[in-house]
């Protein structure tokens, strides 16, 4: 059995390994940078640690349905970082005959975003790979500017304390 963090981005549900993600905030304040691709956000201060926030619904081209947005917190590499989603809606137990590998093609999604598809009752709950959402030089540019912000002194993090 596997445990989902389950969320809904527009109209789809996805769900995300439990034991990657860290935690759950509200929304907060998010400094928007120069040059970041446009699904990334900008970065946020959590704790004073400053870490890049993901627009998921942006990332896979989806309209935002406004709905009690939330901000998931993951382990990604070496880093942590957060994805912007619509609503959380639980924790979901998945036994290895509910998941299936993802079709060549599902709903215009790239496959090497997906580990797998969840089948519960009725539903369908797109299970995220978090490794492959940024290309490799999606990451650079990341780690570049978040470098560039801590070596300016890490003013955001002073400003949100």
């Amino acid at each position: 059995m596997q445990k989902f963090t389950v969320f809904n981005i527009s109209d789809e549900t996805f769900g995300i390994a439990i034991e990657r993600v860290v935690e759950i905030l509200r929304v907060q304040k998010v400094f928007s940078l120069p040059g970041l691709p446009e699904f990334l956000s900008g970065v946020m201060s959590v704790r004073g640690s400053i870490m890049p926030l993901i627009d998921l619904r942006r990332r896979f081209g989806m309209k935002p349905a406004g709905r009690k947005e939330r901000i998931i917190i993951v382990r990604f590499e070496k880093e942590k970082l957060g994805f912007l989603v619509d609503e959380i809606k639980e924790i979901l137990l998945l036994s290895p005959e509910e998941i299936t590998a993802p079709p060549s093609i599902f709903k215009g999604f790239k496959t090497e975003y997906l580990t797998g598809l969840g089948k519960k009752d009725d539903r369908i709950i797109i299970l995220l790979n978090i490794d492959n959402l940024l290309t490799s030089e999606e990451r650079i540019i990341l780690k570049e500017s978040i470098g560039n912000l801590e070596e300016k002194g890490a003013g955001i993090s002073k400003a949100t304390q």
